[in-house]
């Protein structure tokens, strides 16, 4: 016989535990503070120590500062900068190659490179230089101190942000004619993974376009003379990033801060291998059943044509 106590024991214990009113709840339409408050090392150099006020919360933000800005100054101040620097990094590591390619002879040097603080300049390219800074000096004067609440963006971005801080994002002057901002998704997560790609992309453009002054000073040589792989058609540049986006697919670095450091699958890196081969097996196979068929073909035309 069961128990009345028994039937009243096994209602309650298919019941949910109600929340405790201290348990902290978790707002999906927020960015979550502290993405690695759980560990101490630099995301990009885990042998380096990640700053205090780097956590992952921002867009960017790998924990990489081994000069200590991020503590020593504003940190809204700091991605301001950064973000300005890159945007500007990303137009000048097209525009400087394509100035080389496409502009007269009149506003290169006379060895063909693109004006610069290292190359020299012409008449014309000094006064078209200075009018340059002078317009990007107007517009740093009028912005520097913007607030950002004359953005589209700026309520969204304070939303998404309302948990890391008050401020919205750095950077943001609501200016996104192609409509990309949500493309990676409308929401937090998408749109920060939009700035993310953003501010990527910006430092490897900073680092771009010093390694061009860099190489034109010190080869004498236009960049699109001294690399012209990756300036005039050709077949090895397909082909190089196609093997490193493969080994970047298949293969990665372990732990730097474990010895010995070593080559290894990468999550799933094993399954990717497995089916890429067996691509490039099966290509094989049709291009030499391929092969056979015009073979036949072939000789199927040489008999019926006359000697």
């Amino acid at each position: 016989m069961i128990e009345k106590d028994d039937v009243v024991g096994k209602m309650d214990s298919n019941k949910q535990p109600s929340p405790s009113i201290n348990q902290p709840t978790i707002n999906t339409n927020r960015l979550a503070p502290g993405r690695y408050n759980d560990i101490d090392y630099s995301i990009t150099l885990p042998f380096l120590k990640k700053p205090s006020n780097l956590d992952g919360s921002h867009a960017g933000d790998f924990g990489f500062d081994p000069l200590g800005l991020s503590e020593a100054f504003d940190i809204y101040y700091m991605q301001e900068c950064e973000l300005r620097h890159a945007r500007l990094a990303m137009l000048a590591v097209a525009g400087w190659p394509l100035a080389e390619l496409v502009s007269p002879s009149a506003f290169l040097t006379p060895s063909g490179q693109a004006p610069s603080v290292l190359n020299g300049f012409t008449p014309i390219t000094f006064l078209t230089t200075v009018a340059l800074f002078g317009a990007l000096g107007f517009f740093e004067f009028k912005t520097a101190f913007r607030s950002s609440s004359t953005s589209k963006f700026d309520s969204t971005n304070k939303e998404d942000m309302g948990d890391i801080w008050e401020y919205g994002i750095a950077g943001d002057y609501g200016f996104d004619p192609a409509n990309l901002y949500n493309k990676l998704g409308n929401d937090p997560a998408g749109r920060k993974g939009m700035r993310q790609l953003e501010i990527t992309q910006g430092r490897y453009a900073m680092l771009g376009i010093t390694a061009f002054a860099l190489i034109e000073k010190f080869t004498g040589s236009p960049i699109v003379d001294s690399f012209s792989m990756f300036f005039h058609p050709n077949a090895l540049l397909p082909i190089l990033g196609l093997g490193y986006w493969t080994w970047s697919n298949i293969y990665e670095v372990s732990d730097l801060r474990e010895y010995p450091i070593r080559i290894q699958y990468k999550l799933g890196g094993e399954e990717t291998e497995r089916v890429l081969m067996n691509a490039v097996g099966g290509a094989g196979d049709m291009v030499g059943e391929a092969g056979k068929k015009a073979e036949e073909v072939k000789q199927i035309v040489k008999k019926i044509l006359p000697q």
